[in-house]
């Protein structure tokens, strides 16, 4: 595939040294960014770049950095950040061997204690999807969740005229989320904050590598219930999370109100059948 003139000379500025990119093929992904293996006489590179806003790449790259920082999960070293371009670390998938999951959910419980915070929020906004995601800072698990979140999703779905029931429902879900979501004493800890099976990869060691984060510190139930959205993972990923560091009885039971948050937005983003699994969420945990 050829790219961009323009995206090839700022890729080769960043590469220095009279880099050149001599080949790249285009790798299948998320829907937002396109996406590349490059090959340039300094090595192999992964490069995205879409028409995203100016600082989304950046938002990327320090949730990249933030996740690698705990020192229990890999993500790929950044190489270069541009308006519209992150180029990083090459990272050959590899295929899932027998207790590829086990290893995901223990690591993954790991990185969760590991990654402790001192409030809810993260040091700047940034994007689910195409989404700007404000993170403004919060001592209250509950009150970040409603304001931080779910209302910022039912703010959007009213613009983009999905009103009626879909909002009615949303201001009592608020109203009653402090039934739903009880208070604890676990900290804040670091989120990836859009995990699902296309956002990590398994590598030539067989170990996970987390990729196109949008990190924040908050309940790491919230994680778990990302992971759940598109049909799960395998259920020994989850075994081997709990057997690290089980979570809190009712667990099952608030999956379904942070699932929401990632609902709403897909029904931002792509409309359709998203509206109507909204509604029929809410109701179910209205009752």
């Amino acid at each position: 595939m050829n790219l961009p003139a323009e995206l090839t000379t700022r890729v080769e500025r960043a590469l220095g040294s009279a880099a050149s990119i001599t080949a790249a093929e285009r790798v299948v992904g998320g829907s937002i960014s396109s996406a590349a293996r490059i090959e340039t006489t300094h090595g192999n590179f992964f490069l995205k770049w879409s028409p995203l806003p100016g600082d989304a790449f950046a938002r990327e790259a320090e949730g990249l950095q933030a996740i690698a920082a705990v020192g229990v999960l890999h993500t790929p070293k950044i190489i270069a950040v541009g308006t519209d371009h992150l180029l990083l670390e090459y990272i050959p998938p590899s295929s899932q061997k027998s207790g590829f999951f086990a290893n995901f959910g223990r690591s993954f419980a790991e990185f969760h204690r590991a990654a402790h915070g001192e409030r809810y929020g993260f040091a700047a906004d940034n994007y689910i999807g195409s989404t700007p995601q404000p993170n403004g800072w919060h001592d209250d698990w509950i009150g970040f969740f409603r304001e931080r979140r779910l209302r910022h999703q039912l703010n959007l779905a009213a613009r983009n005229g999905f009103t009626g029931e879909l909002q009615l429902l949303g201001a009592r879900l608020m109203d009653q989320l402090d039934r739903i979501i009880p208070s604890d004493d676990e900290p804040p800890t670091l989120l990836h904050g859009d995990l699902w099976s296309g956002n990590f990869l398994c590598d030539e060691d067989g170990k996970p590598v987390l990729i196109d984060p949008a990190c924040y510190y908050g309940h790491r139930e919230a994680d778990l219930a990302m992971t759940r959205l598109f049909g799960g993972f395998p259920r020994d990923f989850y075994d081997s999370y709990e057997e690290a560091w089980p979570l809190r009885p009712g667990h099952e039971e608030r999956m379904g109100v942070y699932t929401l948050y990632h609902l709403l937005n897909h029904a931002n983003l792509f409309g359709g059948g998203y509206q109507g699994q909204c509604i029929q969420l809410m109701r179910r945990l209205l009752e």
